[in-house]
């Protein structure tokens, strides 16, 4: 379904002060999820400066840090400034050091799906230590078991969560949010409100420039070591968006890539193979390293793959991952170009836990298709 979109007359910070107003106003529980990053650090300086001007009651307020381990030493730095303040506000602030799982594109290379943050059986390769004050263990979670979206939610469940969640990171968010829009009643299953999902980039980088909010030094790195703005996106260190900007920047943080490498050890192949089919990378530098050797038949590529679905998918979810690619290549299989199958190719061996390229592979192909079969009824009716 397409998504309408609708001008406002009022800009993306009153819009987004108003909606943080309203949850306050309901008198439930208060959770905001704080990470370090820019669009956090955006709701946090919303929240902040309501709070301090007297619009919302800080002592509703709960501020949430899921500390997954493997950080860049800036943001943990930032997100302790950022506990400070809102202690000092009369918030509660819960730091989190737990076992949960995360997917992470390195383990993908393995049989081994999963990352546990925190775990217990690695003290002694642990990125960093946690924090004294960190909460370690909780009766809700399942240690090993739950991901960090599933803990939330049932530590949540009294109150509405406000979240820097934004449309323009991605069409799946797009698509997420127009579809609660359209679900009434159930659009507050998780209690979940996005204060900011409407905000662009530019209104990100803006607003933290007229707030003048400090930022994590990473972000700083990034743009020295050539990131552009769309590649501003920092998270833990083996998730696909971090992985690309670990090759980079060795020479900020010496001994990181060390100590990722100790973690984890299949890390070191990003820095042998970054631009690559192994991560479905489609960078400048790949296309140059394969320029002039034949193009690869991906159709027949994926064919040889789903043959020996056993051999090639082991572990349970990356077998689970393969059977949908594969009944959705059989489906379009009728009207994707070799183009098509690359990506489906390239999006199958490089890891798709969360199935995120899968539905922009599916709305791009069905897309192209849509698109192509009205181009050539217009020419037959013209």
């Amino acid at each position: 379904m397409a998504v309408k979109r609708c001008e406002a007359s009022i800009d993306v910070v009153q819009a987004a002060r108003i909606r943080i107003r309203n949850v306050f106003e309901n008198g439930l529980p208060v959770y905001m999820s704080f990470s370090g990053g820019k669009d956090s650090l955006c709701i946090a300086q919303l929240v902040m400066s309501m709070i301090q001007s007297g619009e919302i009651n800080p002592a509703q307020l709960t501020v949430q840090f899921i500390d997954e381990e493997a950080i860049f030493p800036c943001m943990e730095e930032k997100v302790k400034e950022w506990r400070k303040k809102f202690l000092l506000s009369g918030a509660r602030f819960e730091w989190f050091c737990l076992e949960v799982k995360h997917y992470n594109c390195f383990n993908e290379l393995s049989n081994d799906e999963t990352f546990i943050c925190w775990d217990r059986y690695k003290k002694d390769v642990w990125v960093r230590k946690p924090p004294s004050f960190a909460i370690c263990t909780h009766h809700l979670l399942r240690p090993r078991i739950d991901a960090y979206q599933d803990f939330l939610p049932r530590l949540c469940s009294d109150g509405v969560t406000i979240t820097g969640v934004r449309t323009a990171e991605s069409v799946q968010r797009l698509s997420y949010i127009a579809a609660m829009g359209r679900a009434g009643s159930r659009a507050t299953k998780r209690h979940q409100v996005f204060p900011i999902y409407d905000w662009k980039d530019q209104d990100i980088w803006l607003y933290l420039l007229q707030e003048r909010v400090d930022i994590p030094e990473i972000y700083l790195f990034l743009w020295q070591s050539g990131a552009n703005r769309r590649q501003m996106r920092v998270s833990q260190f083996f998730s696909i968006d971090t992985a690309r900007s670990l090759v980079k920047l060795n020479e900020y943080y010496p001994d990181l890539m060390e100590r990722i490498i100790r973690r984890e050890p299949n890390a070191y192949l990003a820095a042998l193979y970054w631009d690559s089919e192994m991560f479905g990378r489609s960078s400048a530098i790949r296309k140059q390293n394969e320029k002039g050797t034949s193009e690869k038949d991906y159709r027949a590529a994926l064919l040889e793959l789903f043959s020996d679905m056993d051999g090639n998918f082991q572990a349970g979810h990356k077998r689970y991952v393969a059977e949908r690619y594969r009944n959705f290549f059989m489906s379009v299989s009728v009207i994707a170009d070799n183009k098509d199958c690359k990506a489906i190719y390239e999006g199958l061996i490089s890891g798709d836990p969360k199935f995120r390229t899968f539905r922009a592979l599916y709305q791009r192909i069905y897309g192209k298709y849509i698109t192509d079969a009205k181009k050539k009824e217009g020419l037959l009716h013209g």
